[in-house]
């Protein structure tokens, strides 16, 4: 039976252990020879892009003096731009490295003067032409000493094999260091210790090459990332659009649930009144009991459709949240909790309304959760500032195992949270307790 290494997991099963220590497994692991292969390619590459990339500005900057010389500069950087886009899928595939795709060209309007001004108005395009110029002397000097050490550390390594070579088939007695032109003066590595120690050496260098090869790659991993990538500008772009998608879809969803409530409820309820009142109405002569009876049933129904449109109203925007801020707006929530909850709000000053607001419904939705689904005995509410950001944490002694993930309404508010640069952190561990904790920007 063959004897596994490893240790057994918490599932019962055997998790494998490599054998050798990482010094020893970098010379054969994957990794390195898709880094080696990595920098084996670029030097070609980099000069393609190196040579393409000078043509095509110094012969568009020559015939600036004519109308031809801008089309020209916009197709280099087109140019540049495509081999850009070979770079990041070539990072992507062979150095597990993920760029962001940086934005596309996007012309105002239509037409090829249109598209061409795009271009030259792009940073992406002129990173790309910069990345071009940039990596080719980076790239010889990482070919030449990459190749270097890697062919002349696995050549030594294994010279024992292939020593015996030389005296059958050359003539030789071994690899020759150095030798006079009259054959006097020359030495082989021949003897059982000059080849030892020729492999030991070449040892060295073999486990050594991997790491110089991982430095190498790593300036090109940056080279990549910085040049090639997206730019903070258009992250944050991105990260706009997303997050208006994710504010327009709130809003939308907020206002189905008002017209929703308002059918279902206040008027449903007027509806049902205007009918009893034209009943009592018609029997106010006929029947007076009656009609009073209708009477008393519909002044019932006006005061529970008060009471929803007031709950309404508070849902939308609650005017005590308006008039005292938060500190009464949150307490009148935990009143209304099927847990006891404490309220701490240490501010000094009101952040502002549409950040006061957010926090508001943050703790809405959060007390709403642990009233249907932690289980807890009694929950917590505090805010607090941290230089320019808003914090507020709720906290319960529940069952915890909150995870926005499982689609408790977490992850929807994480959403609305990051439309105005928030962060929610949850903090639930099976068996509680759980704290979740809002950041929002002050913005007072």
């Amino acid at each position: 039976m063959a004897m596994e290494y490893g240790e057994r997991t918490r599932s019962g099963h055997l998790a494998r252990r490599p054998l050798l220590p990482p010094a020893l497994r970098a010379p054969v692991e994957a990794r390195t020879w898709r880094e080696f292969g990595y920098l084996l390619v670029s030097l070609p590459l980099s000069i393609v892009m190196f040579t393409y990339a000078v043509t095509m500005v110094a012969l568009g900057a020559g015939l600036l003096v004519t109308f031809l010389g801008v089309p020209v500069l916009a197709a280099a950087l087109a140019g540049c731009r495509g081999f850009g886009v070979l770079e990041r899928a070539r990072a992507r595939g062979l150095l597990r490295l993920d760029v962001a795709e940086p934005r596309p060209v996007r012309a105002a309007k239509p037409g090829a003067m249109a598209w061409i001004g795009a271009v030259l108005k792009s940073g992406t395009s002129w990173r790309s032409l910069l990345y071009a110029v940039l990596h080719f002397p980076w790239a010889v000097f990482a070919f030449t000493l990459a190749v270097t050490f890697w062919s002349v550390g696995w050549s030594l390594l294994t010279y024992p094999l292939w020593r015996w070579v030389f005296p059958m088939y050359a003539g030789v007695d071994g690899l020759q260091l150095y030798g006079s032109e009259d054959g006097r003066h020359t030495f082989y590595l021949d003897s059982t210790f000059e080849i030892a120690v020729t492999a030991a050496v070449g040892l060295l260098v073999t486990l050594v090459t991997p790491w110089l090869i991982r430095a190498l790659t790593t300036v090109d991993r940056v080279m990549v990332a910085g040049l090639l990538g997206a730019s903070r500008l258009d992250a944050r772009v991105v990260e706009l659009e997303s997050d208006r998608g994710a504010v327009v879809d709130t809003a939308a969803a907020d206002l189905r649930r008002i017209e929703r409530e308002l059918h279902d409820g206040a008027q449903a309820r007027l509806t049902g009144l205007a009918a009893d009142l034209g009943l009592a109405k018609d029997k106010l002569r006929e029947d007076p009991r009656e009609a009073a009876r209708l009477v008393d049933e519909a002044h019932g129904e006006v005061k529970l459709a008060l009471q929803e449109l007031r709950d309404l109203a508070r849902g939308i925007h609650p005017a005590v949240l308006t008039d005292r801020g938060l500190d009464a707006a949150l307490s009148a929530l935990a009143a209304r909790c099927t847990v006891p909850v404490r309220v701490t709000v240490d501010l000094r000053e009101r952040p502002a309304p549409a950040i006061e607001g957010i926090a508001y419904f943050t703790v809405s939705e959060l007390l709403a959760n642990v009233s249907r689904h932690s289980g807890a005995r009694s929950a917590s509410v505090e805010v607090w500032r941290v230089e320019d950001r808003l914090l507020v944490q709720v906290a319960d002694d529940g069952r915890g195992g909150a995870d926005p993930a499982a689609g408790t309404g977490l992850a929807g508010l994480a959403g609305r949270l990051g439309a105005v640069d928030g962060v929610l952190d949850v903090d639930s561990p099976a068996g509680g307790p759980t704290r979740v904790t809002a950041e929002l920007p002050w913005c007072g």
